[in-house]
């Protein structure tokens, strides 16, 4: 027999109409004429057919009981069924039809009329075969385009932030601990409860992965600023607090190139926002309290936490301690009480982030 030959499972407890089944059948299938139920149950385990010729009226198991357990079945549920009935009844075939079935058949059949009904079902099968193939294809062909693309955006965006680093004299690796502590921060905030309802709105991911964008505006301020050993003059940090500004400025040019982007949306957040004070007292737009949006309360602590830790121009580092002391001392007054609280939480992990990334000396 040749390989490509559909397989057709009869399952009938007439012996006659299988035998007569299989005879009209033979020459263009390989048919398997089974006498019950539960013996058709016992081949399927072995043999997985291309289409059922399913009687009705059997004792024991019936027909409908056997659609009702093929379809229950993922692996079985989408083999096309075909009920064969002497019954001339249409509220019968109306409920083999709701329990799955593709066809009914009347016995006695006329075999040219069967043949022909198989064929037709064979082919709509191996087509909705041919749909799922392609459909499937063409999903991993978009998942993996799309993972070329965050590997793309990935790389663009930390040779962004090396940039940022390099300018602006930090030691390296303050991008990747900030992101640490906000995931640490985030992960936090969930088993206690703080701000759950709106965190829960976030595409988590995207959020951590758009923090990066959080200085970028530094890219527009002279490094002879960024860089200068001692206290800047007044008119410098003027010139320093502009890149909140300058961040947006950049972030809305690659929004009219690209267009809206949840992304971008965080990134312009995180930009403008993370150095605001609780208080009032921070820039560039003296926000206060809650009008400062959440991600730049929590880039706040993050970011202030790593620069106390860290070795600047003008600055000698905190120990993780005393920098964690100095977090809790601004708590009402820089930053978000109930932030601190989790921060509080969170004193040994962030400590933990800095010795793993080489950020203390």
């Amino acid at each position: 027999m040749s390989a490509e030959r559909h397989i057709i499972m009869f399952v009938d407890d007439d012996e006659t109409c299988l035998a007569m089944g299989r005879e009209i059948l033979d020459d263009k299938y390989t048919v398997y004429p089974i006498p019950s139920g539960e013996k058709f149950f016992k081949i399927l385990e072995k043999i997985t057919p291309d289409l059922i010729l399913l009687d009705i009226e059997m004792p024991g198991m019936d027909g409908y009981d056997i659609i009702k357990k093929l379809k229950r079945n993922p692996e079985t549920t989408d083999i096309p069924v075909i009920f064969l009935t002497a019954r001339n009844d249409p509220g019968n075939e109306l409920d083999g039809l709701s329990l799955g079935a593709i066809d009914y058949v009347a016995k006695p059949f006329s075999p040219p009329l069967l043949i022909q009904r198989i064929d037709n079902h064979l082919l709509i099968s191996s087509q909705k075969k041919e749909l799922r193939h392609y459909n499937q294809s063409l999903r991993e062909m978009v998942d993996e385009q799309t993972l070329e693309i965050k590997n793309l955006q990935s790389a663009i965006l930390n040779t962004v932030s090396e940039v940022v680093e390099f300018r602006d004299d930090m030691c390296g690796g303050h991008i990747e601990r900030v992101l640490r502590y906000m995931r640490a921060m985030i992960g936090a905030m969930f088993q206690q409860g703080i701000y759950c309802e709106e965190i829960a709105q976030w595409d988590i991911d995207v959020f951590i992965n758009a923090a990066q964008m959080h200085d970028v505006g530094k890219i527009c301020i002279s490094e002879t600023i960024l860089n200068k050993p001692g206290r800047v003059t007044r008119q410098e940090f003027d010139e320093i607090k502009k890149h909140p500004a300058y961040g947006l400025m950049i972030i809305d040019r690659i929004r009219q190139i690209i267009g809206e982007h949840t992304f971008l949306s965080y990134a312009s957040i995180f930009a403008d926002s993370h150095h605001e004070r609780w208080d009032g007292s921070g820039y560039p737009e003296g926000l206060c309290e809650q009008n400062i949006p959440l991600a730049g309360r929590l880039m706040a602590i993050a970011d202030v936490y790593d620069a106390l830790i860290s070795v600047r121009p003008y600055k000698q580092p905190m120990s993780p301690s005393e920098a964690a002391e100095e977090i809790i001392r601004g708590e009402g007054t820089a930053f978000d009480p109930a932030l601190v609280d989790v921060f509080k939480s969170l004193t040994g992990e962030f400590a933990h982030i800095a010795e793993r990334h080489d950020v203390l000396l």
